[in-house]
């Protein structure tokens, strides 16, 4: 117990609650996968949530046997009752992160930018701090400012209705023929739920991965384990999870890259924290080999090829190609690499106001 992550989870009730209901079809807001989320990440230890609670008479019962302290903010003539919330949230976690050293991590539930003061200064305090909001009421401003967020509409246990065409249905004009009316309303939801949890680019991901081990290696010179991989990732983007790949762990991923040689895996320091390197040979020497044969086709009279549009050359003879994939954060840099390597020669030509490249001899 003495090594998990204490948190203290506030909750934003009214932007989290309505947030969730209007992108949801108006179903009701479901606490418990919030808090399995959490589970997975440290002990819960405090756990409030702020409203005028008149407005959600419902919910009371069901934040109360989840044990969340609720406080109240009733609405006074004249003053918004959003702000008073919203300020009171912000003072009671300042006021916790210096009285309670224990607590490591703070969960801050709300889509709201004005929030992000609040994390910038828990952070500063050394806080770690996770938001949680829902995707479509969530400002810009807010996930890159946290160590780590989730979308309440991706989490485990939140169902998202498959349309929201029944909503609108008694503004429709009535059809004679009601029943083929009723099956093309039916037969919406099937594309609509494709839209609403794409499945993104692996192979942007493996290009990413491989980048940032590439980094990694270079600024700290040692072993890069999958935890420390984990939460570089995670800095880089706090919204990045392996569930929206398809990965059920992150370990999963990197097994499944490391089939692709886009990395290779060793017994790490820890049991289940593996050492990820890229690899040394293979790809990297196949793609410098492209690279030559590619400037050697290129080269005109001047024995020269333009860095400019050479990439596109690389990928007509093989589509799968990404310098990303190999570590390197842009095509120069690539290229730069080969040079060294001595593959290329790569020279910056005024004249032309590129750099060319003009094949070695292997």
């Amino acid at each position: 117990m003495d090594h998990e992550d204490r948190i203290a989870l506030f909750l934003d009730y009214e932007n989290l609650a309505l947030g969730a209901r209007d992108h949801r079809g108006g179903m009701a807001f479901d606490f418990r996968p919030i808090a399995d989320a959490l589970a997975e990440r440290g002990r819960v230890v405090v756990r409030r949530a702020y409203a005028d609670w008149s407005y959600f008479d419902e919910d009371r019962r069901m934040l109360t046997r989840s044990h969340v302290e609720l406080i109240e903010i009733p609405q006074r003539m004249g003053a918004s009752r959003k702000n008073a919330a919203d300020i009171k949230m912000a003072v009671d976690a300042v006021e916790l992160a210096f009285e309670r050293e224990y607590i490591s991590t703070f969960v801050i539930c709300t889509g709201d930018s004005d929030f992000t003061p609040l994390v910038h200064k828990l952070r500063e305090l050394n806080k770690r701090v996770i938001g949680v909001g829902v995707e479509k009421s969530t400002s810009a401003l807010l996930p890159p400012a946290c160590d780590e967020f989730l979308y309440y509409d991706r989490l485990e246990g939140v169902d998202i209705p498959p349309t929201r065409a029944r909503r609108a249905r008694p503004a429709r004009v009535p059809s004679p023929e009601p029943q083929v009316e009723q099956e093309q309303i039916e037969q919406e939801p099937e594309p609509q739920a494709a839209v609403e949890e794409p499945v993104r680019d692996v192979e942007t991901l493996a290009g990413l991965v491989a980048q940032t081990v590439a980094g990694l290696q270079g600024s700290s010179g040692g072993e890069v384990t999958a935890s420390t991989l984990k939460r570089t990732l995670l800095r880089k983007d706090p919204t990045f999870t392996e569930s929206d790949y398809g990965f059920r762990t992150f370990g999963e991923l990197l097994r499944h890259l490391a089939k692709q040689n886009v990395v290779e895996l060793a017994e790490g320091p820890a049991k289940g924290d593996p050492e990820v390197s890229l690899p040394e040979h293979g790809d990297r020497e196949e793609a410098f080999g492209l690279l030559r044969a590619v400037v050697q086709d290129l080269a005109g009279a001047d024995g020269a090829a333009a860095l400019s549009g050479l990439k596109n050359q690389l990928r007509r003879a093989r589509p799968e190609f990404s310098e990303k994939k190999l570590g390197y954060r842009s095509f120069l840099q690539f290229c730069k690499a080969a040079a060294t390597s001595g593959v290329v020669h790569l020279k910056w030509n005024a004249e032309a106001d590129d750099y060319l490249l003009t094949p070695q001899a292997s």
